[in-house]
């Protein structure tokens, strides 16, 4: 797949709140993913632990009240994104999130992740 094919596929998935299956379809074995510094997890290797990151941050979550993702942007072998999000998490309460993801994408798979947000 090319990059806008991944990029596009990513997209959809996440749309269709597949977020799970998205990592196992689309990710390489050996991705790495990469938070803001001093965050928790702030840099994940491995598609299995990548998972267990998004799973133990969806399980985290007590209700979705809105939430957006930018079509993606392509540039060669990356795609970025805009993502907003109205969530009530269950150990902090309420918070809106905004950020920015770039993913690079290398033989069709996701290499990489990095989320770039304010840590107000």
């Amino acid at each position: 797949m090319s990059t806008k094919d991944v990029a596009n596929k990513w997209w959809n998935m996440c749309q269709q709140g597949k977020n799970l299956e998205c990592v196992n379809d689309l990710y390489a074995d050996n991705v790495t993913s990469r938070e803001m510094p001093g965050m928790p997890d702030e840099i994940v290797s491995g598609k299995q632990n990548v998972w267990n990151k998004n799973k133990q941050w969806l399980d985290n979550v007590e209700e979705f009240h809105a939430g957006e993702i930018s079509e993606p942007a392509v540039a060669g072998n990356h795609f970025t994104t805009k993502m907003t999000f109205d969530v009530t998490f269950k150990d902090r309460g309420r918070q809106q999130m905004e950020e920015v993801a770039v993913f690079e994408v290398k033989d069709g798979k996701i290499s990489n992740e990095q989320f770039f947000y304010s840590m107000e």
